[in-house]
């Protein structure tokens, strides 16, 4: 019993040793093994591998597995959001997109859950107004029929503008303030990526997982894994309301300031 033990000691002792000789994780690691008679192998597996998906042609470009949403040509991925069975009446030209203040917003034909979305917007130069009426728009990343009308990242300039703070541009609206204002000036193009995962009702319609999102905007972090507690009311508090997958939407908001553009939206399934 006492040899044992005096092994025992040993190895510790001589384990701890090598351990401050070699702070580095992956080379304890390997001597805890060693003494424990595992060998690395044993911690290794080779699948399922991960698919391969080819980087875009440079950054912000998509990826080979990507659905665009907007190559530059055309709306034929959209819908009038009041009108599904009509077109998107939003203005193409010279590669982009315009919002068309006259009509409704715009939703995507198709319906998603879980994703990784890219979009580029900007803010026109000449852009007039303050406050919330100032180069408004919002990206609805699950559009709903009813309530809210689902989950909203706020489009805003906030460049030198100033509102409330969980309503400004990377807000998800009324719930979740920004980490940062990483605003850009108007007439410069302006990126958002962002990483959602929407939320789950079980068969009878009871929410077993809140929607979240992680948020990058110009490449800085606002929304880290951010949960949400429902939808984003203008009036009123959040509330979930059962959905599955649903479209993806773009707002024409009603302010009267000069209406803003987007570019290059591709979407990747998660």
């Amino acid at each position: 019993m006492k040899k044992n033990l005096l092994f025992t000691a040993v190895l510790a002792a001589s384990f701890f040793m090598l351990q401050a000789q070699t702070p580095d994780s992956l080379k304890r690691k390997y001597i805890l093994d060693s003494i424990s008679g595992v060998g690395p192998q044993a911690t290794e597996y080779y699948f399922p591998e991960p698919p391969i998906v080819t980087p875009g042609a440079s950054p912000g470009m998509p990826p080979s597995d990507a659905i665009v949403l907007f190559d530059g040509k055309n709306l034929d991925e959209w819908a009038d959001d009041r009108d599904t069975t009509q077109a998107a009446k939003w203005i193409v030209a010279d590669g982009i997109f315009t919002v068309n203040k006259k009509v409704s917003d715009i939703r995507t034909k198709r319906r998603f859950t879980d994703f990784q979305l890219h979009i580029e917007y900007r803010i026109p130069v000449d852009i007039t107004g303050s406050g919330q009426a100032r180069g408004n728009s919002g990206i609805f990343l699950a559009g709903l029929p009813n309530g809210a009308g689902g989950y909203e990242l706020q489009v805003l300039d906030n460049y030198n503008n100033k509102t409330y703070v969980n309503g400004q541009v990377g807000s998800f609206y009324k719930q979740s303030v920004p980490l940062a204002n990483a605003c850009r000036k108007p007439g410069e193009w302006q990126t958002f990526d962002i990483i959602w995962t929407a939320p789950r009702f079980n068969d009878h319609g009871i929410l077993q997982s809140l929607a979240r999102g992680t948020v990058l905007h110009n490449g800085v972090l606002l929304q880290n894994n951010t949960y949400l507690l429902g939808n984003t009311p203008y009036i009123g508090q959040p509330q979930y309301r059962v959905h599955g997958p649903s479209p993806i939407k773009l707002q024409s908001h009603g302010d009267k300031s000069e209406p803003i553009s987007f570019r290059n939206i591709w979407l990747r399934e998660l």
